[in-house]
């Protein structure tokens, strides 16, 4: 696994090496970013689900102005704290040990924005719906936040949830990556 494009270019980054995370493979992740665009200019990062922080990473190398990663799993947080030193720019980064809905709650508190959001939850079909209506009703999505959602080829989500329209469904062998934008 490694950074595709930006000012981490083919930084090698370190995943877990059990079943408990499922790392955005470089192919998916390379093909989502030329969706929502493949630069960004100050935006705000949120990686609800985060992993290994690649997706976060991403997003910060290719100009987002900081990523919070949100992981429950210590080992995992771990991982995405090291792959997180590996950019030497810590400080553009936030972690935080504590379940989805504590975070989301938490971030409500500290009156945090995000332009765009990563939704890659292990159970997707039961907790993206509610974690999209969550981030909604805390207010936590900017004026056309994007908000990505990783899940099962399957799974099929709603072309509109409150005030996000999808703009974009696509597959890659077994997973699907949907796209709304916050027409709010």
């Amino acid at each position: 696994m490694r950074v595709i494009s930006g000012n981490y270019r083919k930084m090698a980054l370190k995943s877990l090496s059990m079943d408990t995370t499922r790392p955005t493979t470089d192919k998916i992740k390379e093909s989502l970013f030329n969706m929502i665009g493949p630069y960004f200019n100050g935006e705000h990062v949120l990686d609800l689900y985060s992993g290994s922080g690649a997706l976060a990473i991403e997003a910060v190398s290719r100009g987002a102005e900081y990523a919070v990663c949100v992981e429950k799993y210590y080992p995992a947080m771990k991982i995405i704290q090291e792959n997180i030193r590996l950019t030497k720019d810590e400080q553009k980064f936030v972690t935080l040990k504590l379940t989805a809905k504590k975070a989301l709650l938490q971030l409500a508190q500290n009156e945090e924005r995000f332009d765009l959001v990563f939704l890659d939850p292990p159970y997707a079909k039961q907790t993206i719906l509610h974690d999209i209506d969550q981030l909604l009703d805390l207010g936590l999505l900017a004026q056309e936040a994007a908000v990505i959602c990783e899940t099962d080829k399957d799974v099929d989500l709603p072309e509109e949830i409150q005030t996000l329209r999808r703009i974009r469904s696509q597959v890659y062998g077994i997973t699907k990556v949907s796209i709304y934008r916050n027409e709010a």
